[in-house]
This record gives C-alpha cells, sequence and structure tokens, in this order.
C-alpha cells in the first residue's frame, strides 16, 4: 500500500532571485530593441480598449513601455490613472474607484474592455472582472499571486504595511477565497520561475476552458519590459472576443516559452 506524499509548502522566492531582480529586469528593457523586428509582426487584433494595471507600489510609469507597445498594434489603451498601486487605499475597500475607471471606460467606447495586471495588478484585474463580467473582454495577469499561499513572497509585511491589510482580516480572506476560482471571464496568467518577489506557484490560473498559463523566462519586475511578455500579450489581444482559446507555443515560439497550459 502506497503512502500518500505530502505536497511541500509554497516558499517565497530565494534571496538570491531576490537580490538579482533590479539587474535582470534592467538587462529584459535594455535588450528589448533587439526584439523590435519579432514583436512589429505580432498578431494584431480589432483595437479594442485595454486597460493596464500596475503592480503594487508602482504606477503608470511603470507600464509606459507594455502601454506604447500595445498602443502601436492599434489598441486603444488606458493607464489606470490611480496613482501608486497601494491596494485598498488606492481603490477603495470594495474596489469602487477602479470599478469607475472600467466603466467610464467601458461607456465611453461601447466595447468590453480587456484587462492587463502587472503583479498586484492581475490580481485586482482578476477580481475587477467578477466586479463587473459585463464589461470585461478578458484578462491576463503578468507574475500575480493571485493562488496558493498569500505569505509566500518577499514584500509581505511591505504590503500590510503600505496597503493597511492584513492577510489575517476577514475581507481578506473571502477576496482570497474567490481568487482560487476561474475568473468569469477568459484569463491567462503570464509566470516565470526566475520570480524574485512572489513565488511563481500562487500564478498560476485553475484548469478551466477559458484559462491558460504562459511561463516565460525573466525577472518578476522586468515582465512589463520583457520581449516574450509583451509578444503573448499581443496574441492574447488579438483574438476575437468569441474566439478565445489557448496559448500557440509551437515552432519557433517552444525557445521562449518552456510552458504553456493547465499545471495543476
Amino acid at each position: 500500500m502506497q503512502t500518500a506524499t505530502a505536497t511541500p509548502p509554497i516558499k517565497a522566492p530565494s534571496a538570491l532571485l531576490a537580490l538579482s531582480e533590479l539587474h535582470r529586469a534592467v538587462v529584459e528593457l535594455t535588450t528589448l530593441p533587439l526584439a523590435a523586428p519579432v514583436l512589429r509582426r505580432a498578431p494584431r487584433g480589432d483595437g479594442h480598449p485595454v486597460l493596464v494595471v500596475p503592480g503594487f507600489t508602482a504606477s503608470d510609469v511603470s507600464t509606459g513601455v507594455l502601454r506604447r507597445y500595445l498602443k502601436s498594434l492599434g489598441y486603444d489603451v488606458y493607464a489606470w490613472e490611480l496613482g501608486r498601486n497601494l491596494g485598498p487605499k488606492a481603490i477603495g475597500q470594495e474596489g469602487e474607484r477602479l470599478i469607475e475607471r472600467l466603466r467610464t471606460i467601458h461607456e465611453a467606447t461601447g466595447q468590453k474592455v480587456s484587462l492587463v495586471g502587472w503583479s498586484l495588478g492581475g490580481v485586482m484585474s482578476r477580481q475587477l472582472s467578477r466586479w463587473a463580467p459585463d464589461a470585461v473582454r478578458q484578462v491576463i495577469s503578468l507574475g500575480s499571486p493571485f493562488t496558493g499561499d498569500p505569505r509566500a513572497t518577499n514584500v509581505l509585511r511591505l504590503y500590510e504595511f503600505l496597503s493597511g491589510q492584513k492577510m489575517s482580516d476577514a475581507d481578506t480572506q473571502r477576496q482570497l477565497a474567490e481568487s482560487q476560482t476561474a475568473p468569469p471571464v477568459p484569463s491567462t496568467a503570464i509566470y516565470t520561475k526566475g520570480d524574485g518577489v512572489v513565488a511563481w506557484q500562487n500564478c498560476i490560473e485553475p484548469a478551466c476552458d477559458t484559462t491558460d498559463n504562459i511561463q516565460v523566462y525573466g525577472s518578476h519586475c522586468g515582465l512589463g519590459v520583457n520581449a516574450a511578455v509583451l509578444y503573448a500579450v499581443a496574441d492574447r489581444l488579438a483574438q476575437a472576443e468569441d474566439a478565445w482559446k489557448p496559448f500557440d507555443r509551437s515552432g519557433w515560439k517552444a525557445a521562449f516559452y518552456p510552458a504553456s497550459g493547465h499545471l495543476n
């Protein structure tokens, strides 16, 4: 009779990965121009509106490269315009300010909005799709820890201090429980096993017909300037609204995307 093996606990990334984050992100940014010929040939969609949400403590400045790239592909791209992302302090305890931002874009364009969120921004984007599913087309998260153990991060104490939100709070626990399930719209999680900020195991979408996971090589802080990430985001946005399908990493893409699909 075989004995069931306990699943090892998810831990925060190692100190080595954390300390190398800035250096690796700079390398990703400085080498981005080398990928320009490929990025210019990325799939182009219908130009629908896209709202880009920055990560924890970051502002719209951090997503500038990503937003300019998506604009160059013809999308109607919007910054979140809510200052630095400090969690509930930035969007309201129940997300009122972020919901209002989404509604404003949705009503002005008459189209559903795709959400692209980096780190905490992706967690918020998934939650936003639950608050206003009628206004959201799809969600794309970049290194967003929305599942697993929320304590498996190297910025836990900083997050609790700046956001005023404790992981033990009842409201936080309720949102964490919700985040374990797939959003009500198609959702793609882009992650890297080289993440030095959050445990990559916490950034994986649950298995569902409308979810996908795309692994890339890179750092957490460089996800918004990573060529492979930019191409994958463009590929996801280019799909017709009623014809979403998982990412195809066949051919040359297999060299830059180690894995794609459901991993759990």
